[in-house]
C-alpha cells in the first residue's frame, strides 16, 4: 500500500539582512516600496509557512521596524500578535496593533502599515474558498465579504478563535502525517470560525448594475456597491480593476454613458435614501447619515439629493411611511 503523499504546503526562511527581509516580505505579499530599520534588538527575522492552496497560517519574528504598502485582493487576512507591534491603515483607519487585539487587513484597497519587534500570526484565506464558505454559513448567494478592521472581536468570540486556532495549528504545523481529507476538514472549520470571530458584511452579488455594464465596468460597479461604506475613491475603484483613472472613465462613459465618479456618488445616495426611509422620526438626522454616507457639504448633498429623488431628504425622513417599513 503505497503512502498518500503529505498535502500541506510549507515554506520556511530566516536571515539577519535588512536588505534580505524586505525582499522577503515584499515577494510574500507582492508589493513593492517596502522599508526597514535596525531598533534596539539585534536584528534578524524568521518567516514561516504552512498550509494548503486556499488557506494558509504564517507565522512571523522580526526584530525591527518595517514600513510600507500592501494589497492582498485574492485573500482575506486576520492577524494578531504576541509581541511588538504597531499600526496598521496608517493615515486613515488606523487601528494600534497590539498583544490581545487581533485584527483584519483592511478589504478591497492598499493600506500602509508601521510594525517593529513584532512576533506575528497570520491566517490567509483564498477570497472565493471564504465567500463560498460564507455563503452557505449565511444561507445566501455567494458575494463579497466586508470586513470592518476598525471593530474588535467580541471577547467570547475571541476565546472561540485562540482555541480553535491552537488546534487547527497543531494540525498543520505538526510532525504527524496527515491526510488530505482531514486537511481540509480542518480548513473549512477554520474558515467557518474566521466568519464568526470577525465582523463582517455579506454584500450579495445581486447589484444593480447599469444596461451595457460588462467587464471592468461591471466588475467596477460591483466593487462600488461593496465599498460605498469606506472611504473608497475612483482611483481606488480603477486599481482594483487594473485600469488608469482616465482608462476606466472611458471605460465608463463608453458602456454606460456616466462618470464612475458619478456612479459611486449615485450609490451612496441611494444608500442614504433607503436609510432615511427606514428610519424613525429622531432616531437619527439628516447629517448625520449624509456624514456616514461621505457627504461633508450638506447643501450641495441636500440638491444632489433632491435632484435624484424629487424630494429633500428632511421630507424622506418625515414620511409616515418610514416607521411601517423598518425591519
Amino acid at each position: 500500500m503505497t503512502d498518500e503523499p503529505d498535502p500541506r504546503i510549507s515554506f520556511e526562511t530566516s536571515g539577519t539582512r535588512l536588505d534580505g527581509a524586505v525582499q522577503l516580505y515584499e515577494d510574500a505579499y507582492a508589493s513593492s516600496g517596502f522599508s526597514a530599520s535596525r531598533t534596539d534588538r539585534p536584528f534578524a527575522y524568521r518567516f514561516r509557512v504552512m498550509g494548503t492552496d486556499v488557506m494558509t497560517f504564517r507565522s512571523t519574528r522580526f526584530d525591527g521596524r518595517m514600513q510600507g504598502e500592501v494589497e492582498v485582493p485574492d485573500e482575506y487576512v486576520a492577524t494578531w500578535t504576541a509581541d511588538g507591534g504597531g499600526r496598521i491603515d496608517v493615515g486613515r483607519q488606523e487601528v494600534d496593533f497590539a498583544p490581545g487585539a487581533p485584527t483584519m487587513f483592511p478589504t478591497g484597497r492598499p493600506f500602509a502599515f508601521d510594525l517593529q519587534d513584532v512576533r506575528q500570526s497570520l491566517v490567509q484565506v483564498d477570497r472565493a474558498y471564504l465567500e463560498c464558505v460564507a455563503a452557505e454559513v449565511h444561507g445566501a448567494r455567494s458575494g463579497v465579504l466586508v470586513f470592518d478592521h476598525t471593530l474588535v472581536p467580541r471577547p467570547e468570540d475571541l476565546r472561540g478563535w485562540n482555541v480553535h486556532v491552537q488546534r487547527a495549528a497543531a494540525t498543520l504545523f505538526g510532525a504527524a502525517p496527515i491526510a488530505a481529507l482531514a486537511l481540509a476538514e480542518t480548513v473549512r472549520e477554520t474558515a467557518v470560525a474566521f466568519l464568526r470571530t470577525f465582523p463582517h458584511e455579506l454584500v450579495a452579488p445581486a447589484v444593480p448594475l447599469p444596461q451595457g455594464a460588462t467587464g471592468r465596468v461591471r466588475e467596477a460597479v460591483e466593487f462600488m456597491h461593496a465599498f460605498a461604506h469606506t472611504p473608497v475613491t475612483t482611483t481606488e475603484v480603477a486599481e482594483h480593476v487594473g485600469l488608469s483613472v482616465r482608462g476606466l472613465q472611458q471605460a465608463f462613459q463608453r458602456q454606460v454613458g456616466i462618470a464612475p465618479n458619478a456612479m459611486l456618488r449615485g450609490i451612496r445616495l441611494d444608500r442614504v435614501h433607503e436609510e432615511l426611509r427606514r428610519a424613525s422620526v429622531g432616531e437619527l438626522t439628516v447629517a448625520s447619515v449624509a456624514q456616514r454616507w461621505g457627504f461633508a457639504h450638506l447643501g450641495r448633498f441636500s440638491g444632489a439629493y433632491a435632484a435624484r429623488f424629487g424630494q429633500y431628504p428632511r421630507d424622506t425622513l418625515l414620511q409616515p411611511t418610514s416607521t411601517l417599513q423598518r425591519s
